[in-house]
């Protein structure tokens, strides 16, 4: 899936006033976590996560890890909150034209 930049940043003004779905704990990217931001897309198609990271190196592996496994499009990443955009198949949400 490749977004525009204006698609990109309609998504980004729709996930402003979001609040994190998913926060990650010390445990890392495991199993569970994954399970949660599969149905968290499924339910809502853009969301925000919280990784819990304090070293930014760990962090940029576990977001690409995330956005690998869900095969979701990673919209934006401002310090610890990750925006991730992934459509379903009735599209709840309505993105501009390229």
């Amino acid at each position: 899936m490749n977004l525009s930049t204006k698609q990109k940043q309609h998504l980004k003004g729709l996930a402003h006033n979001l609040k994190p779905v998913v926060l990650m704990g010390a445990n890392g990217l495991t199993e569970a976590v994954l399970a949660e931001i599969e149905i968290a897309l499924d339910h809502h198609e853009l969301i925000k996560i919280k990784v819990a990271s304090e070293d930014r190196e760990t962090k940029n592996l576990i977001v690409d890890a995330i956005v690998r496994e869900t095969k979701a499009e990673k919209i934006q990443t401002i310090g610890k909150m990750l925006i991730l955009y992934r459509p379903t198949e009735d599209r709840k949400i309505e993105l501009p034209r390229k």
